[in-house]
């Protein structure tokens, strides 16, 4: 008889609104402090790192500086590469993902995705609304992929927050 656990974790994700460089927290289920991430202030690459609460290195996430479409390359727990790369199709945003086999497929607008892997959801993403600063619901099936599923979030609203406030500056 095969017996699969089904692992399931929420964590929150909360963007500090008047941070330099993007501060964000990531909460366990009790609101307790579980990661801490820092984005790079005024350096020419964008890059974040994600530490955990014993100051632990757990992934860091670094945008290529010069490429025709956001490209990140995400390194977890130090060895696995992944490269996130935001494609524009006919009619939606996709994001490529090199690596774990994983997909994400959502509305960007919104900020609400799923990621998949072969096929089936891994992690669900939804964007909150509950007060100054973005709050992300991240639910998570699968703890092993947890530090890789933190980074992905990071770096797809990075670039979804750099585009929407470029387009709305040249508007003004």
């Amino acid at each position: 008889m095969r017996r699969d656990v089904e692992i399931m974790s929420y964590l929150y994700i909360k963007q500090k609104v008047f941070s330099l460089g993007g501060k964000f927290t990531v909460k366990d289920e009790r609101q307790n402090d579980k990661y801490f991430v820092e984005g790079s202030v005024f350096s020419m690459k964008k890059s974040f790192v994600i530490r955990d609460t014993q100051d632990n290195e757990i992934a860091t996430i670094t945008k290529k500086m010069f490429s025709l479409h956001p490209t990140f390359y995400v390194a977890v727990e130090g060895e696995k590469e992944i490269i996130i790369k935001k494609a524009l199709t006919l009619f939606k945003t996709r994001y490529h993902i090199e690596a774990e086999g994983l997909e994400i497929n959502g509305d960007w607008w919104e900020r609400n995705f799923d990621v998949l892997r072969d096929g089936q959801r891994v992690a669900s993403v939804r964007k909150k609304l509950l007060s100054w600063g973005d709050t992300f619901e991240v639910e998570i099936k699968d703890e092993r992929l947890e530090h890789t599923i933190i980074a992905l979030v990071i770096a797809i609203d990075y670039v979804e927050d750099s585009e929407s406030h470029s387009h709305n500056g040249s508007n003004n």
